[in-house]
């Protein structure tokens, strides 16, 4: 297994303060499949539980990572300062792919109040209509990774000396449904492959060269490269085995590469039941598996454990579906236990949500939540 070294790092990381050392063990211990002091935490949220942390708390949100004795924190990512975006549509934005976009604000209830979250809905798919490969070609919004200044990533990441930092990856197939939408880019891998290899190729080709120069702008400061794929629904997987080979794994593999060559571990993001996959993703190198849904069928955290968890560091575990927003207090302490239990036996295991806390999650069950895993996670 590719993983950063904390003894290889040594002389690099000399001026770090104690904590430096303490989390970066911690979390190297983990990925060894040794014991660490403590299980390594992460937090996955959405804006709106992020605005619930400044409302409520009245702090910020780095202010409460570090609270919650957090271990991981995440690389910003390089400053858009390419061609002004467009918005031929009318829609309040546009991403660098020309796909615009519109904002809407949900309105959920938590239990103690009223709170909005906002998402980006795509308001039009601008390759949906396009039904050769020629039209395809000759689309005018592929963007470049010249569009980005790489040089305010080394400010991002002042302060953090202490914390193993997650920078670059990939995630193509979902900006690909965006671009032709959600029914068609399934249809493709059928009944248009030559259009599907060439705008993944595109994706994977500028998640490859963005990713490279985020690794130069910060030398040896990136611990793990985010490498991800939605393959897998709520009971099974969303593509073939045959297609997710075809059309997925050649480009995963260049990323998974490229991240071990830069020193870093290659954490790979699955939604749902995509233990049918899992071999093959082993056999391209990931080294880190997340979110672990362990309700959907074939999921088990006693199989994940037992079949992938010699191979694989397991990441998250904590289900935000059911018992993070909906469960109580007791629920949510019970399942960090079971987790810890199961999933940390050992080492191999981080403990986090399974996706982003949502706005509707209570406050009580994310404080419980890091409170039992600080509590419960220790040796």
């Amino acid at each position: 297994m590719s993983m950063f070294d904390t003894v290889g790092k040594s002389a690099e990381q000399a001026g770090r303060k104690e904590n430096t050392l303490r989390k970066l063990a911690r979390m190297n211990a983990a990925l060894r499949h040794r014991e660490p002091d403590r299980v390594p935490i992460d937090f996955w949220a959405s804006w709106g539980t992020r605005q619930k942390i400044r409302d409520i708390w009245g702090e910020s949100f780095e202010e409460f990572l570090d609270r919650a004795d957090v271990d991981l924190r995440y690389i910003e990512g390089p400053r858009y300062v390419g061609p002004p975006l467009a918005d031929p549509s009318g829609a309040r934005d546009v991403d660098i792919w020309g796909v615009p976009r519109v904002l809407v604000q949900a309105r959920m209830h938590d239990g103690t109040g009223e709170f909005e979250e906002p998402y980006r809905e795509v308001l039009v798919s601008p390759l949906a209509a396009s039904r050769s490969p020629e039209e395809i070609f000759e689309y005018p919004g592929w963007p470049s990774p010249d569009w980005y200044d790489y040089s305010v990533i080394p400010a991002q990441i002042e302060g953090w000396e202490h914390h193993p930092i997650r920078g670059g990856g990939s995630e193509p197939f979902l900006i690909y449904k965006e671009l032709r939408g959600m029914e068609q880019a399934f249809v493709d891998l059928v009944e248009n492959p030559e259009i599907a290899h060439y705008c993944l190729d595109k994706l994977f080709g500028l998640a490859y060269d963005c990713a490279v120069r985020i690794y130069e702008a910060v030398p040896g400061k990136v611990d793990i490269s985010y490498i991800a794929e939605d393959m897998g629904g709520q009971t099974d997987l969303m593509i073939s085995v045959r297609h997710i080979r075809e059309f997925l794994l050649p480009g995963m593999k260049r990323m998974i590469d490229l991240a071990h060559q830069a020193g870093a571990i290659a954490f790979h993001h699955n939604d749902g039941s995509c233990w049918r996959i899992i071999p093959d993703l082993i056999g391209l190198g990931i080294d880190l598996l997340n979110p672990l849904q362990w309700r959907c069928p074939g999921m088990e955290r006693e199989r994940l454990k037992k079949e992938f968890g010699p191979h694989l560091v397991l990441h998250g575990g904590m289900d935000n579906q059911h018992t993070l927003p909906f469960g109580t207090v007791d629920e949510v302490r019970r399942e960090v236990e079971d987790n810890i239990r199961i999933l940390g036996e050992g080492g191999g295991y981080i403990l986090a949500p399974c996706h982003n806390i949502q706005a509707i999650t209570p406050v009580e069950n994310v404080l419980a939540m890091y409170d039992a895993a600080r509590e419960l996670g220790r040796r």
